[in-house]
Parts: C-alpha cells; sequence; structure tokens
C-alpha cells in the first residue's frame, strides 16, 4: 500500500502564500502523475493542478500564474505553492499520486487525507 501524507495547510489572510507538501511512504516501486485537487463545500472535487513524471505540469485556469506544483522524486512528495490566495481557493486541498507497489506491480490512484486551506480576512 501507498500512504500520503499532507502538511502545510492553514488560515492566510487574502494575498498571502501558503505552500503545501505531500509525501507518499509504503512499498513503492514506481510513482508517476502526482496531482493536487481541491473541494470547497457544496462543490464538486476539483483538478488544480498535475505534474507528470517527465515533469510536465498542467494548472486549473483559475491558478495560472498563481500556483507551482513540484516533486522531489528522491523523497516521494509533491508541493503545491500557492501565490496570491484569493477566498475563493479556500477549501480542502487533497493530493493524489499514481503509484505501482512491489506487490501489485500495476498502477493505481492513492489519494491523501486532504488538508484545510481558508483565506480570510
Amino acid at each position: 500500500q501507498v500512504h500520503l501524507v499532507e502538511s502545510g495547510g492553514g488560515l492566510v489572510q487574502p494575498g498571502g502564500s501558503l505552500r503545501l507538501s505531500c509525501a507518499a511512504s509504503g512499498s513503492i516501486f514506481r510513482l508517476n502523475t502526482m496531482a493536487w485537487y481541491r473541494q470547497a463545500p457544496g462543490k464538486e472535487r476539483e483538478l488544480v493542478a498535475a505534474i507528470a513524471s517527465d515533469g510536465s505540469t498542467n494548472y486549473a485556469d483559475s491558478v495560472k500564474g498563481r500556483f507551482t506544483i513540484s516533486r522531489d522524486n528522491a523523497k516521494n512528495t509533491v508541493y503545491l505553492q500557492m501565490n496570491s490566495l484569493k477566498p475563493e481557493d479556500t477549501a480542502v486541498y487533497y493530493c493524489k499520486m499514481r503509484g505501482m507497489t512491489f506487490v501489485s506491480r500495476r498502477y493505481d490512484d492513492y489519494w491523501g487525507q486532504g488538508t484545510q486551506v481558508t483565506v480570510s480576512s
């Protein structure tokens, strides 16, 4: 199994910054795409940003130019640097990794438990 642990959420004022981290542990053989999603109250979960194993990235239009996703393959960790935060960025943020374990030898999607980000004055 692969276990994901997120950190870095919290309360920040509009215009502020936060950096989220998500570290994977377990019997990991290989990790492919890593991504961040978010879910605001009463809304569906949406993709925020994703990064492939070759480092290519894609972002939701609403966060382009403000958020940056990156990964450290040696640490099995993905990051989300969030700048110029707005109240509408308030949500629970979840990381997702597509990974293969030594046991399964197939790719499955794994999710973190979520971390709350609140943007408010």
